[in-house]
């Protein structure tokens, strides 16, 4: 079996958070990066032969990964990146089929009768096994695994559409207007969550076949899985059938796309709620990752923190903190006030600043006095503003007092 993890995007809707660096490697819930949630399920689920594929702006990704993600080696167990390397030509990767493409050799080296292409920037758990024994049984090319998506919101995905049976996918389509729905359930349609499993050979012709497409975008949801679902040869896997040890009927079948910054800090707003849905506490199937040795959190001189998650090594000194995560490392001095916020790693929140709804990017300084997330209308002139009213400060931005 050979994991191959698809971390090239530049998610451009998360700007500024991306402007140095790839969105599998934003921080998230205090303690990881998007990357980590994949990887903790592949890992999890005993697949232990994982190739990352990444492109864009790709340092820090490529550093957490082989800094965190050290696997035996005398087993044949790996979790490596791997950066676009022009073996066929000096070109980049021009989609996600061409980056497989392009990167074949991993395939050929590990010779695995089955591949897992996964995306990688996507807060969900899963149990990867449950949908490789289905997909076996199958005997099909492919297998796309599905999220039920309420039908008046499934115009902004892809929505797979199947025969009687809920199982063999007939159609693939890109946010459409009128999205059929689920045999059995009206008011349900099947999402692509970008998770495939490929039957080696059929993945190596397709990609084949694709690349000599002048047309093709050499794109794995825009023309791989379309070109085998016209020859019968992809099922769809349903998410909601899916058990993860731990998991409670409230956060199973949880997957959430976090690819703007109002989804993005949505999420964060559900962790630090009283029953959040998505439990980052379940000990029998967990989020792994690797933190900077730092000291246990402190609140001195009053500082407090309610409905919040402060990280290891974070100092609120006379400070009041509501409904935040506060990453390690952070520092919020006297008087400070934090609410609503995502405030990530070597953050600083200066003497008597107010920072509200908004999203604090690594290391960035809020000097003493400054407001923001007070008045929108002047942080749009100087900062990111989302459209649900999120501030974003990116890395490396001054702010002014």
């Amino acid at each position: 079996m050979l994991s191959i993890v698809l971390a090239g995007g530049e998610g451009k809707r998360l700007m500024p958070l991306t402007t140095d660096r790839a969105k599998p490697a934003v921080p998230f819930g205090g303690s990881y990066r998007l990357v980590d949630f994949v990887l903790s399920n592949l890992v999890n689920a005993g697949f232990h032969r994982i190739c990352v594929l990444t492109q864009y702006k790709s340092h820090s990704l490529d550093q957490h990964i082989t800094t965190t993600w050290q696997m035996g080696n005398l087993l044949g167990n790996f979790v490596t990146p791997v950066p676009a390397q022009q073996r066929l030509g000096p070109r980049w990767y021009t989609g996600s089929a061409d980056a497989i493409f392009q990167s074949l050799n991993l395939v050929y080296d590990a010779d695995p009768d089955y591949v897992f292409v996964f995306g990688a920037d996507h807060v969900y758990r899963m149990d990867p096994a449950q949908m490789l024994e289905q997909h076996i049984a199958s005997g099909a090319a492919v297998t796309v695994a599905g999220i039920r998506v309420p039908k008046a919101e499934a115009g902004g995905f892809g929505i797979i559409e199947t025969d009687a049976s809920g199982k063999k996918i007939e159609r693939f389509l890109e946010k459409p207007v009128d999205p059929p729905t689920i045999p059995g359930f009206p008011d349900e349609c099947f999402a692509s969550m970008g998770n495939y499993i490929f039957t080696r050979e059929a993945l190596i012709a397709a990609l084949k076949e694709d690349a000599k497409d002048p047309a093709s975008i050499h794109d794995m949801g825009t023309n791989i899985i379309p070109m085998l679902t016209e020859r019968g040869e992809a099922v769809v896997y349903d998410f909601a059938e899916n058990e993860v040890p731990g998991a409670t009927e409230r956060d199973r079948g949880y997957w959430r796309d976090v690819g703007s910054l109002d989804s993005y800090h949505d999420a964060h707003m559900d962790l630090v709620s009283v029953h959040p849905i998505f439990n980052l506490y379940n000990d029998d199937w967990r989020i792994l990752t690797t933190l900077p040795p730092l000291a246990p959190a402190k609140f001195v001189q009053g500082g407090n923190a309610h409905d919040s998650i402060v990280g290891t090594g974070s100092i609120i000194s006379g400070a009041h903190v509501r409904s935040s995560v506060v990453a390690h490392a952070v520092r919020v001095d006297d008087g400070a006030y934090v609410d609503g916020s995502v405030l990530m790693p070597g953050a600083r929140v200066g003497r008597g600043a107010v920072v509200r709804r908004a999203i604090i990017d690594k290391n960035v300084v809020v000097p003493d006095g400054a407001q923001i997330g007070v008045d929108l209308d002047s942080d749009r002139q100087k900062y990111t503003v989302s459209e649900g009213g999120i501030v974003v400060i990116g890395k490396g931005q001054i702010i002014e007092a």
